[in-house]
């Protein structure tokens, strides 16, 4: 499981977000944790409306401020400033998660100045799941208690193995957590980009191979619960029909997910779609927190 995890803190009340989670997670697997914060170059004199950390020995002093006040004296928790200004913020956390201190979780809050978006996939989350190493959770200022009694796991359906699930699995044997497995089916009407202009142009075909997918996404959803519970976990599955972004969204909420925990694919067809479509959108939308699984 985790064994080791960074949070990178901008000096903020929203990035602070990161921390509750880090905590519990930290508690539970007995994991270090890592504050980081990065030395902007040029950086303005305020961050999120408050005032922003732009000399090293200030920031040392945050961070172990923030290591008081938010971590119980049981969990290790180390504090770096990376004190030579940097202009590519995001690069520079990147390039200590993979040479530095070599993390298998990072936690982090999904703000910013452009957006959500912008955050997920124009900086931070970008690289981190570009690179393909990093797991990295992302939560939403404002958000419930963080707990993780329940979590939903979306299943590619083009994919029978999936790196989410095997991350799942573990933390439901950490945390006795309950899995709930899911695996969206575009209809006709909300295929996108190339999957639109070929069934425009093959309707049947396209309806009758959309429904083959249904069906041989609930024989695979079947095969991945009958493990889980063989193993003596909670976990129950659905197919769901639908553009797959509204839908996962939906579903955490109705079934009051804890957690979604969702990978990121890098590879033609439906994958790509699944990749540059569904992810963002979600991060978007969804207020639970969002493990992305690098592959």
């Amino acid at each position: 499981m985790f064994k080791q995890i960074l949070v990178p803190l901008d000096g903020s009340n929203l990035s602070e977000a990161s921390l509750a989670p880090a905590v519990f997670l930290a508690q539970r697997l007995d994991s270090p944790v890592t504050l980081l914060h990065i030395i902007e170059q040029d950086a303005p004199s305020e961050v999120h409306k408050e005032r922003h950390l732009t000399k090293p020995g200030e920031a040392e002093a945050y961070l172990k401020d923030a290591a008081r006040r938010s971590f119980p004296p049981e969990v290790k928790v180390e504090t770096h400033v990376h004190t030579a200004p940097v202009s590519d913020v995001a690069r520079s956390i990147v390039e200590h998660a993979t040479t530095e201190f070599q993390p298998d979780l990072i936690v982090t809050c999904t703000h910013g100045r452009s957006g959500v978006r912008d955050v997920l996939f124009g900086s931070i989350a970008q690289q981190i799941v570009a690179q393909g190493q990093t797991p990295l959770l992302l939560i939403k200022p404002g958000g419930p208690r963080f707990k993780l009694d329940k979590a939903l796991v979306p299943l590619d359906p083009d994919s029978m193995h999936d790196d989410s699930l095997s991350t799942a699995k573990s933390l439901a044997k950490n945390f006795d957590c309950e899995l709930h497995l899911l695996s969206v089916i575009p209809t006709f009407s909300t295929l996108a980009g190339e999957q639109a202009a070929a069934g425009n142009l093959m309707p049947v075909t396209a309806q009758a191979f959309l429904d083959m997918k249904e069906e041989n996404a609930g024989k695979d959803l079947q095969v991945h619960i009958d493990e889980l519970r063989k193993a003596g976990l909670k976990a129950s599955a659905e197919v769901a029909r639908g553009d797959p972004a509204s839908l996962i969204v939906k579903t955490a909420e109705q079934s009051k997910a804890d957690m979604l925990i969702l990978s990121t694919h890098r590879k033609a067809g439906m994958g790509a779609f699944w990749a540059r479509s569904v992810a963002p959108k979600v991060a978007q939308r969804t207020k639970t927190p969002l493990l992305l699984i690098p592959l």
